[in-house]
């Protein structure tokens, strides 16, 4: 069965990402696959030192055990100042090859502004330099603020659709380049 591992980069309550990032996992699930989310708001990480170990913060090993044990990730991200957040990119910076080479990872973002691919890009950049595989599919949604309703259901019928494409496109992906059923 394939696994996967959502992290979502926002620590704010009733985030958007957050939102996002459950949307996608329920179609990845629906799809077959089984999905853990970490959720960063409930860990307790230290900013990266470059230390190979931290064993005063056993969130850290935690993060690294689980997504050591996935196939594939789904990173979902604020976009703060053109790039994905701090805590996002922390979370990844405590891993290392070991975790993350040879995952097959969707990327999201979510913007208050107008939409654009200026945190998926750098996501990207980030999993290739690990050695990871990012899908082509992706999802940026900008104005947030307009593309869920009240119970965080999409309100736009073709950003719907692309959540099925990017979730059908993460297990396959997932389950040709991992080999796995």
């Amino acid at each position: 069965m394939v696994r996967i591992v959502g992290i979502g980069g926002s620590l704010r309550p009733n985030s958007y990402t957050q939102v996002a990032l459950l949307l996608a996992v329920q179609r990845v699930e629906a799809l077959g696959a089984e999905v853990e989310i970490i959720d960063l708001r409930q860990l307790q990480l230290p900013f990266c030192t470059g230390a190979k170990e931290y064993p005063e913060y056993p969130d850290v090993q935690r993060l690294q055990d689980t997504v050591s044990r996935a196939d594939g990730l789904i990173l979902a991200t604020p976009e703060y100042h053109g790039s994905l957040s701090g805590v996002l990119k922390n979370a990844l910076d405590l891993m290392s090859f070991e975790q993350l080479s040879d995952k097959v990872t969707g990327l999201i973002s979510i913007l208050g502004g107008q939409s654009n691919s200026n945190a998926l890009n750098d996501l990207r950049l980030i999993v290739r330099w690990v050695h990871g595989w990012v899908i082509p599919e992706q999802i940026a949604i900008g104005q947030a603020w307009g593309a869920f309703s009240p119970e965080g259901k999409l309100v736009d019928e073709k950003l719907s659709q692309r959540f099925d494409q990017f979730a059908q496109s993460l297990v396959d992906n997932t389950r040709k380049l991992r080999g796995v059923n």
